[in-house]
């Protein structure tokens, strides 16, 4: 045999060494605790035979505690690139099997490289933890790797799609790459991220819990809002994923890919007026109506257990994708408080940073007034929306159904904060608050001094419901652009993405604002 060709067999041993990650017992392992290898969560994210490693055969160098005798296949990460649906993706996929998946120099160095990479070629990027974290044998050259990892994911903020999915632990400091970027996927009860664990919380604090009562994924896509998304098993999370990836441009320069949706764009809807409820004070579901007026079945949304008070997501609207935020009445009326503040904020500068147009649905009764709120800093939070409306260059459309009462009226999408389209249903009550309450300020002598008191309440809020908590006076300021019949929501948003499509708003120039954090 030929020195050429022994040269062949020995490169295809040396990858199929490394096919094998920690080998099959820890591959078998891996399996029996529900989880994927690193190597076919990837084969399953990305199209078939699409993938191209990069950095295979990197390898620690470090002789500390015995690491010059410890094989280390990739040195725990699998890097490369491949393609979603045609659309090209970079991914990183941590390798459980190999040291536990932890990050030492060479791991991130490789981690790196494919972010660098999908920077500089503008596309995606897919991150899949699975690690023990920090490989302690290593040091300081560990948390220097780290380190560079969240500089990448800062730079990379606003230029390219980040998404991190998180399939194992994920545990100290590594928590914090996926916190800067912008999606985060989870898997029940596979799926743990926590600052410090449970033996350190209860060594510390003397509290006792699990690592999934700790840092699960239904306790972050529920309470913390660290999880954007979680579901039940790997395959239903990487499919959620390829579906996400439709909906996202490859980078801030270019727009998301128009799929053909075969829904009539001047659609009308004859059950709208129906979804509302006569009374004011009767809750309904938003998703109603989100599904009504988007291209159909075409919803995918974020954050869909946390702050419920109000909804955000990805739609297609005419083929074109559009971010969605819309109160929900069903919990707290569709009040805002801290927690709905902040998803909404950050959603609305997600869809501003990739040029995607904001839909806002607007039914919100004020702030949620409450000790706990105020304490909880519902000024600071709540300021949060108000500076990511003003800040939004993208198409802004506001549809008002229902109530737009007070300071809260102002932070969804008004026209005073730079919305360029609104639109506002019959049924719209657009003033300072609800007339029954604006009744008992304006009219408290009149009540007072009045025969039948309770005769002159309802007589009053009647007289303020008519001249003040309707469209028209709004419509007369300007701050209007229409009120319409709610059958034709669908064909007056979709006409108003079609007239902004080349909008252009430049703001001053500067370094950046200071959002209140």
């Amino acid at each position: 045999m030929s020195d050429i060709h022994q040269s062949i067999q020995d490169m295809y041993a040396r990858k199929n060494k490394l096919l094998q990650g920690g080998g099959q017992a820890r591959i078998d392992r891996q399996h029996a605790s529900g989880k994927m290898t690193a190597r076919e969560r990837i084969e399953m994210l990305l199209d078939s035979n699409s993938f191209v490693e990069v950095g295979a055969f990197m390898k620690h160098r470090s002789s500390d505690f015995g690491l010059d005798k410890v094989e280390a296949p990739g040195d725990g990460v699998v890097t490369g690139y491949g393609t979603i649906d045609s659309n090209l993706v970079y991914v990183y996929a941590q390798d459980f099997t190999v040291m536990g998946g932890s990050l030492g120099e060479v791991h991130a160095q490789k981690i790196c490289k494919v972010m660098d990479m999908a920077m500089q070629n503008g596309a995606p990027i897919i991150g899949i933890n699975d690690s023990g974290g920090a490989r302690v044998q290593e040091g300081i050259d560990a948390l220097s790797g780290f380190g560079e990892i969240f500089y990448r994911n800062t730079k990379a903020s606003g230029i390219i799609p980040q998404i991190s999915v998180i399939m194992g632990p994920c545990a100290g400091g590594a928590v914090y790459s996926p916190a800067i970027t912008d999606f985060v996927f989870m898997v029940d009860n596979t799926s743990q991220m926590f600052i410090t664990g449970p033996e350190v919380i209860k060594t510390v604090t003397g509290e006792v819990i699990t690592k999934e009562e700790l840092g699960g994924a239904y306790v972050h896509a529920s309470k913390s809002g660290v999880a954007h998304f979680h579901y039940t098993d790997e395959k239903e999370c990487i499919t959620a994923i390829r579906q996400l990836i439709a909906y996202l441009p490859a980078n801030y320069l270019e727009e998301p890919m128009a799929v053909d949706m075969q829904d009539d764009p001047n659609r009308k809807s004859t059950t709208l007026a129906d979804i509302i409820p006569d009374s004011s004070s009767k809750a309904y579901n938003m998703r109603d109506i989100i599904h009504e007026i988007i291209d159909v079945n075409s919803f995918i949304e974020v954050h869909k257990d946390y702050a419920q008070n109000i909804i955000v997501g990805l739609a297609k609207m005419h083929n074109e994708t559009v971010g969605i935020v819309a109160n929900q009445p069903q919990f707290l009326a569709g009040a805002l408080d801290v927690n709905a503040s902040d998803k909404a904020a950050r959603f609305v500068r997600f869809c501003d940073s990739f040029g995607i147009p904001i839909v806002t649905l607007t039914d919100v009764p004020g702030y949620f007034p409450g000790v706990i709120q105020e304490h909880s800093g519902i000024i600071r939070h709540g300021a949060k929306l108000l500076y990511a409306y003003c800040e939004a260059t993208v198409p802004k459309i506001n549809i008002i159904l229902r109530k737009a009462y007070g300071g809260a009226y102002i932070a969804m999408s008004s026209k005073h904060l730079g919305a360029d389209m609104v639109f506002a249903w019959p049924t719209a009550e657009i003033a300072v608050m609800g007339a029954q309450g604006a009744a008992n300020i304006i009219f408290r002598k009149d009540i007072h001094h009045a025969d039948d008191p309770a005769a002159m309440r309802a007589q009053k809020v009647e007289e303020y419901q008519e001249n003040f908590a309707n469209p028209y006076v709004a419509a007369s300021r300007g701050f209007v652009d229409a009120v319409i019949d709610p059958m034709m929501t669908r064909p007056y948003i979709v006409s108003s993405l079609q007239a902004l499509r080349s909008k252009r708003d430049d703001r001053p120039r500067k370094k950046h604002g200071n959002i209140p954090l």
